[in-house]
């Protein structure tokens, strides 16, 4: 046979034997997409390009196509989700703010409905204001909300029912203001609200602290107070109960995938998840972004999930929302 027919054939083998198949790209998974639901800048957005980056980097993945799907809170992108059943190359970074979309838009799509991968991290939220707000303390905000509460507008980077719309009207009932006369805007994601925020076109945003370390960190934004049980290392804020306000509230984030994937590409899918948190590089993001470990796999998760649908549907009923 002669040697460039040898050679051809050769080439011919290896390409073939190179081809794509789940695992070729690095040791995981190949042609993976991640779909964000709302705007770039976002905390959806940035947990989500976090960790893949850190797969991509660690070789748990091949390249990794991350794109955002804007509208409704996240509902279209979860109705997207729902409609590819059974694609085993798609996973949806989520979390509070999407459970709460699907209800007040009026969607049939449920979380629970969806395939629960791992939840991944919680993060405090904080009350936010520009530089030159007039507010220096989170006391001196609520003076002035209690005296004249549609005066005050506060904005959030979710739609009603999301982390940020939830937390400013917990806030609000515990400090005796009628949740339903709280003047609040929605914006589609962190950065969209950045903008409002340091145009002054709101009082006050209420967020996730990660989003805006850089902001917070050049004195443009200033925090409040957070909402957990403990102060953030690195923001010179009190806790709300610190403040005198009776309250703790985190929201989370978890990973899903669409519904109707066998065991084994699941299985897959929560092995490269579970080997992702285990990186330092991954530890290192939690510090560095002031999110909380929350890491919950498969069964676990899909009974938080439950838990979140109910817990949300009583809250967005009690504030008549829903």
């Amino acid at each position: 046979m002669p040697r460039r027919l040898i050679a051809a054939l050769a080439l011919l083998l290896l390409v073939a034997s190179c081809g794509v198949t789940r695992g070729d790209e690095g040791e995981g998974l190949h042609r993976l997409r991640m779909m964000v639901p709302n705007s770039p800048g976002g905390g959806y957005d940035l947990t989500a390009r976090t960790a893949v980056k850190i797969m991509e980097d660690e070789d748990i993945t091949g390249r990794v196509e991350v794109f955002n799907v804007i509208g409704a809170g996240g509902t279209v992108a979860m109705a997207r989700l729902m409609n590819e059943a059974g694609n085993e190359d798609l996973m949806m970074m989520m979390g509070l703010g999407v459970v709460g979309a699907v209800y007040t838009n009026g969607s049939a799509a449920r979380v629970s409905d969806a395939t629960p991968l791992a939840k991944m991290i919680e993060e405090q939220e904080g009350i936010l204001v520009p530089a030159d707000s007039p507010f220096r303390t989170v006391g001196d905000l609520v003076a002035a909300w209690t005296a004249n509460p549609g005066s005050i507008t506060v904005g959030g980077g979710s739609s009603p029912g999301g982390p940020d719309h939830l937390f400013p009207m917990e806030v609000a009932q515990t400090v005796g203001i009628d949740p339903t006369t709280v003047n609040y805007i929605s914006y589609d994601g962190g950065g969209d609200l950045l903008t409002a925020l340091l145009g002054n076109k709101i009082a006050a945003g209420t967020s996730g602290l990660g989003e805006y370390v850089d902001q917070i960190e050049s004195g443009q934004v200033r925090v409040l107070a957070v909402s957990g049980s403990e102060r953030v290392p690195g923001v010179d804020a009190p806790t709300l109960r610190e403040a005198g306000i009776d309250l703790e509230f985190t929201n989370w984030r978890g990973i899903l995938a669409p519904p109707g994937l066998s065991d084994e590409v699941r299985a897959e899918m929560i092995e490269a998840l579970t080997t992702l948190h285990g990186t330092d590089a991954w530890k290192e993001a939690l510090v560095t972004n002031g999110w909380t470990d929350a890491f919950e796999t498969g069964d676990a998760f899909e009974t938080f999930l439950q838990e979140q649908d109910a817990r949300v549907e009583s809250t967005l009923t009690e504030l008549g929302l829903v």
